[in-house]
């Protein structure tokens, strides 16, 4: 057994783990990707480099970037790694007071990035139990005959250390060989010595059959003298006949040698055990030094659960979110004032800007059109034409929750899996517009960021037809509720008239699509919408021989609204913000249309 042979406390080696020509663990590699990094509560989720290598975790902005230097970068060999225990895709790390939230684009990517970040902490010598009995329990002769440690020295107080013993036994091997060698030559020449005494006794035996022997007169056999043969034949096998091998003192020592070999290797053991209860004793008292410091963590971790320490993804919306939703609906609510505050200061600078696009004449929204989405454009506007216009006094199921002058907004609760999905309903009545206005400004995207205060960009995937197309647009963050994304086609059309005695119609109806070039990411909450606003031009006729003018036109308003947030929030917190959001977004944009109508000829 070589020196730097090692044995666990319970004397196998199963516990050794395998490691390659370098000395690092087997399936130890580098690996490198994108994965989104929680950055702070108003720019969420930004996708970054991220760089497992030598047991460090850096992150860059981009790979682009990797030759410039990290922007952080952890050392994991006393990192704790946390799957997250609902979202299957994030990923925790957490250094002292450092803590990175992560979040891989599956969960196999999650599993790939945990488990070659926990080889690199194992291949650290850190993390795992039974890489603290290899550092901690394992002895080895090399740190046992070193004799120097405050264990050792306790133990082998009269100074029979493991390492003299080891000596000892060096010593009595050497003899012991050599009196092995010793007594073989003693057995070696007894063996020749015999075959030699065999051969010569066989020939006195022939020569006394050759004599016969002589009968006396009493009848007594004489024989031959053979005595003098008989001596020489054994005469060699005397004590010291043989080489001068004294055999009976070698039988002696080596008797002695031999006991002085078994003693020694019961003192090693003795040694050696009570090293070993020293060792474990240590080990205990480690492992119930990190029992203590582990319970402290969970402990200092469930109180900091318990502060209300906002900013980190925890807190966001969720079924399992940290923030109650009182403190939920409070955050959201200022967020939704502060949005406010920040439109009014810019509402004088965007009433200065005149937009204007031109207005294709009527019969273009006369039709759906032949786009791939034609047949799905026309069930739309069927749905809202025979239901969004029934009258909701006789339904019981339609709860009226604001009634402000001519508007009045209805609300019918519906919950799937937990996730609202309340349908809203809204009437309003409009002096001095007509229904073509209304809906003109409400579809066409020139005019979106005059009256939408939600929207931090949009953009037009695809034109279908003069009276389509599909937007794509975000929505502003309103934290702790994610941020969202909604991907919708828009159409405009002009219901045509059954009679002469029907208003003049108006519809817009806005519905969630798929397209290829506007996938879901992990950075938005993709919402499902189904709106439709149908407007109603009603005219009084004027006096005497004068024109209509906008005095004589009234817009009847009907706004419809099916939305599924994509996502779990508190239900008494989404219906307080329909309450308040809706209407205040019927009167700002009902408004916007009257000032921009204002002066201009009336488009019927």
């Amino acid at each position: 057994m070589s020196d730097n042979q090692s044995w666990n406390s319970s004397g196998s080696e199963e516990d050794v783990e395998p490691r390659d020509e370098s000395g690092h663990l087997v399936g130890v590699v580098d690996l490198s990707g994108v994965l989104s990094k929680w950055t702070n509560y108003i720019h969420g989720w930004q996708d970054r480099w991220v760089v497992l290598k030598n047991n460090t975790l850096s992150y860059y902005k981009s790979q682009d970037e990797t030759e410039y230097g990290c922007r952080g970068s952890l050392c994991l060999s006393k990192a704790v790694i946390t799957p997250h225990e609902f979202d299957e895709c994030r990923l925790d790390i957490s250094v002292n007071d450092s803590v990175w939230y992560l979040r891989a684009q599956d969960p196999e990517h999650r599993h790939q990035w945990i488990d070659s970040i926990e080889l690199h902490r194992a291949d650290s010598g850190y993390g795992s139990e039974s890489s603290l009995r290899r550092h901690g329990s394992m002895l080895s002769l090399t740190s046992a005959t070193s004799g120097f440690s405050a264990t050792s020295t306790s133990s082998f107080k009269k100074g029979h250390s493991l390492k003299e013993k080891l000596a000892e036994m060096e010593t009595f091997r050497d003899i012991l060989c050599r009196q092995v060698d010793t007594l073989q030559k003693y057995f070696d020449s007894c063996s020749d010595a015999v075959s030699k005494d065999e051969l010569q006794r066989d020939k006195i035996v022939e020569d006394d059959e050759d004599d016969f022997p002589n009968t006396r007169t009493d009848g007594d056999f004489l024989h031959n003298n053979n005595n003098g043969s008989k001596e020489k034949l054994f005469q060699s096998l005397s004590p010291k006949g043989i080489n001068g091998i004294d055999f009976k003192g070698e039988a002696i020592t080596f008797k002695a040698t031999t006991a002085g070999i078994l003693a020694t290797l019961s003192h090693c053991i003795d040694l050696m055990v009570k090293r070993e209860d020293n060792w474990q004793k240590r080990v205990d008292k480690e492992m119930e030094k990190r029992r203590r410091i582990e319970d402290g963590y969970k402990s200092a971790l469930s109180e900091l659960k318990k502060k209300s320490h906002f900013g980190g993804p925890d807190y966001e919306e969720g079924p399992n979110s940290l923030i109650n939703e009182d403190e939920f609906f409070d955050a959201v609510e200022a967020a939704l004032d502060r949005h406010d505050k920040i439109e009014e200061q810019s509402h004088t600078e965007k009433t200065r800007i005149q937009r204007s696009s031109p207005v294709p004449p009527g019969d273009v929204y006369s039709s759906t059109g032949t786009h791939r989405f034609a047949d799905k454009v026309e069930e739309m506007v069927q749905n809202h034409m025979t239901y969004s216009l029934q009258d909701v006094g006789g339904d019981a199921n339609w709860q009226l929750v604001v009634e402000e002058g001519e508007m009045k907004v209805y609300r019918r609760e519906v919950e799937e899996n937990g996730i609202v999905l309340d349908p809203l309903k809204a009437t309003h009545s409009v002096k001095g517009v007509t229904g073509h206005e209304i809906c003109h400004y409400f579809w066409d995207t020139t005019y979106r960021n005059d009256w939408e205060t939600t929207i931090e960009s949009f953009s037009v995937v695809e034109t279908l037809s003069a009276n389509a197309a599909i937007v794509y647009q975000t929505h502003k963050r309103v934290w702790p509720a994610s941020q969202r994304d909604v991907l919708y086609l828009s159409a405009m059309r002009k219901i045509m008239a059954n009679n002469e005695n029907d208003p003049d119609t108006w519809l817009v109806c806005n519905f969630s699509v798929d397209h290829d070039d506007a996938q879901p990411s992990n950075k938005c909450v993709r919402a499902k919408i189904n709106i439709g606003m149908i407007c109603q031009t009603l005219v009084s006729p004027p006096e005497g021989d004068k024109e209509i003018s906008r005095d004589n036109i009234l817009c009847k308003i009907t706004y419809v609204a099916n939305v599924n947030p994509g996502g779990w929030a508190p239900a008494s917190v989404l219906r307080a913000v329909a309450k308040r959001e809706y209407p205040k977004f019927l009167k700002r944009f009902t408004s916007y249309v009257q000032d921009k109508t204002a002066g201009k000829p009336i488009l019927f």
